[in-house]
C-alpha cells in the first residue's frame, strides 16, 4: 500500500487494502505526487487524508455525513468532512450546520468546529474527494477519489446493520445511486450543501439530525450526541 494512504484502522484496511493496488489509485497517487513536486499546496496534509477512517472504525459506523471536498483554506481541513481543528475560525458551511443543529435539536452555537466527538460515536465524516489544492475548490475532482469513495459507500451499504446516510451537496447526492439497490434497511437523507450559496434552498429545516436519531432508536441503537464537546 502506498505510504501516502495511511489507514491504520484494521477493519477498513482489510476492506480497502486491495483498492490501493488498482490502476486508478496508482494514477491518483502519481497525480498527487506530481502536484506536490510542482510545489502546489494540498489540503489536508497527506497524513490526514484518511483521518475519517482512522477515527471511525467500520463496525461502529451508524451515520455517514457525505460532503463534497475538503476545505481549501490554510489549517482548516483535517480529514473529517465539515470539521476544522480547534482554534480555527468556523467556515460558513460549518456555521450553517450549527444553525441547523440549533433549530433541529436545540444546541447552542459551539465555541469550536472540531467534530471528532461525532466521529468517535460512529459518524463517518466523509468527503466525495479527499484532497484539494489550496484556495481552489473542486480542483481534485475527476482524479480518482470519487471511485474510491464509491467503493467505501458500497462497503457500508452491504453491511447488515442499518446506517443513516446524510448526503449534502451535488457530489454527495451522486452517491445515492450506490445506495438504491440496498437502501431498504438504511435511511437516506438528502439535501443541498450547507454553504451560504445553497443552504436556504433546503438545508435549513431539513432536520437530518433529529431524523437520524429517531431512526437509530427505532432500530435499537444508541442515538448520536450531536453536542460539540
Amino acid at each position: 500500500m502506498h505510504m501516502m494512504y495511511p489507514i491504520t484502522e484494521i477493519q477498513w484496511l482489510q476492506k480497502l487494502h486491495d483498492e490501493f493496488n488498482l490502476p486508478y489509485m496508482r494514477k491518483l497517487a502519481s497525480f498527487l505526487s506530481a502536484e506536490e513536486a510542482k510545489g502546489i499546496q494540498i489540503f489536508p496534509p497527506a497524513n490526514l487524508r484518511f483521518n475519517a477512517f482512522c477515527q471511525t472504525p467500520l463496525d461502529q459506523v451508524k451515520v455517514v455525513i457525505m460532503g463534497q471536498d475538503p476545505y481549501h483554506g490554510p489549517g482548516q481541513a483535517h480529514g473529517l468532512a465539515f470539521s476544522v481543528p480547534r482554534g480555527i475560525f468556523l467556515p460558513p458551511s460549518l456555521k450553517n450546520i450549527f444553525k441547523e443543529l440549533a433549530s433541529d435539536v436545540g444546541l447552542n452555537m459551539p465555541s469550536h468546529g472540531c467534530l471528532d466527538h461525532w466521529a468517535k460515536q460512529g459518524v463517518l465524516l466523509l468527503n466525495a474527494t479527499l484532497s484539494v489544492r489550496s484556495e481552489e475548490p473542486k480542483s481534485h475532482y475527476g482524479q480518482g477519489w470519487e471511485q474510491f469513495t464509491d467503493r467505501v459507500i458500497s462497503i457500508l451499504a452491504e453491511r447488515p446493520e442499518p446506517i443513516v446516510f446524510m448526503l449534502w451537496g451535488r457530489s454527495a447526492l451522486e452517491k445515492f445511486q450506490r445506495l438504491t439497490a440496498q437502501s431498504s434497511r438504511h435511511l437516506i437523507l438528502t439535501s443541498v450543501h450547507p454553504s451560504p450559496l445553497s443552504a436556504y434552498r433546503g438545508f435549513f429545516g431539513c432536520r437530518h439530525f433529529s431524523r437520524a436519531n429517531t431512526f437509530l432508536k427505532e432500530k435499537g441503537q444508541q442515538p448520536i450526541d450531536w453536542a460539540i464537546h
